[in-house]
């Protein structure tokens, strides 16, 4: 771990809130996205260290394999809108001009410096008010390397933050002939991650996949089933047989605004009516869009829609949001 990883976890943890013994599922929590990305590179251990520091419940790890099989924490399966690989392996792209992780061997990504989130055709920085894009000298690593960071800190402050991992694009590793699912459920289950009481919700935009780790390869994890597309709220009973939870864009759940009012479609209250918990992502405090203000956001998600969880760039704000109702 580098210098940076070091002087946030000395440096944040020093005002950490009360330790938390276990996650209740039945109250709102606060899933870290990316780590507490709206302020350090996303996925990076920094981001992740000073996540922790803010006390989310969960804090999110997103998988794609290297060549090697080995599950690095990155966003996506290409590596050229996060990292340099364009600079220094100019030759490693494929016919669509982008550059795979799973092209790459472990040793191979460590080389790679990691930046801010920026548009690989034009170089321009996603959100342009977040860590200046090219500072710092942040690197990419494994889930493995991960868990022992949460366990860790889990074990020296008292505390249980859980991970909430996500397997990236299962269909596009199979077709690479890779078995990322296994790979994933074997690390966790050596990290004692098995049960639903072992603080670890597992996610997945993969219906069949999802459903494949609970029924073929028998998981008793706790399950969320990501949504992306509207008309996939239709099939929540089915959803309901293997998943213990659902992860919608959050604008699924908004219809239309009366006044000063949201009023809501039926996702959430069809989703409670089957059992299960509603986790929306992505709560962003630079990126507004039908909201005047973060604070108005979280109100009418949070406390109007009743909503279970959110994932958020911007973990304290919401935590410290949720303190005070």
């Amino acid at each position: 771990m580098n210098s940076i990883s070091l002087f946030l976890i000395g440096l944040l943890l020093f005002s950490c809130n009360s330790p938390k013994k276990e996650t209740n599922m039945d109250t709102k929590i606060v899933i870290a996205h990316r780590g507490a990305s709206g302020y350090l590179p996303e996925h990076t251990m920094e981001a992740k260290a000073m996540a922790y520091a803010m006390n989310p419940h969960f804090i999110e790890q997103d998988l794609v394999l290297s060549k090697d099989n080995v599950p690095i924490v990155i966003h996506d399966i290409y590596l050229d809108d996060v990292t340099d690989v364009a600079v220094k392996f100019a030759d490693r792209k494929r016919k669509d001009n982008r550059f795979y992780v799973i092209d790459f061997t472990f040793d191979e990504l460590q080389t790679l410096k990691v930046t801010e989130r920026f548009n690989h055709e034009t170089g321009e920085q996603f959100y342009p008010n977040r860590y200046p894009k090219g500072k710092g000298n942040f690197k990419l690593h494994s889930f493995e390397e991960e868990i022992e960071l949460i366990q860790g800190l889990n074990k020296a402050t008292g505390k249980n933050i859980g991970i909430y991992p996500e397997i990236k694009e299962p269909a596009f590793h199979q077709k690479e002939g890779r078995k990322i699912t296994e790979i994933v459920l074997e690390i966790l289950a050596d990290y004692g991650y098995k049960t639903k009481k072992d603080n670890c919700i597992l996610q997945c935009f993969d219906a069949a996949e999802l459903e494949r780790i609970r029924v073929a390869l028998k998981s008793d994890l706790f399950l969320v089933q990501l949504i992306e597309f509207e008309e996939e709220a239709k099939q929540l009973t089915h959803f309901a047989t293997y998943a213990d939870g659902i992860g919608p864009w959050y604008k699924q759940i908004l219809d239309k605004k009366v006044g000063e009012k949201w009023q809501f479609t039926t996702l959430v209250s069809d989703a409670h009516k089957l059992g299960l918990k509603v986790h929306p992502y992505t709560f962003r405090a630079d990126s507004l869009d039908e909201f005047t203000t973060f604070d108005q956001m979280m109100e009418t998600l949070l406390i109007e829609a009743n909503i279970d969880g959110a994932f958020t760039d911007f973990p304290d704000l919401v935590v410290n949001f949720l303190k005070e109702k």
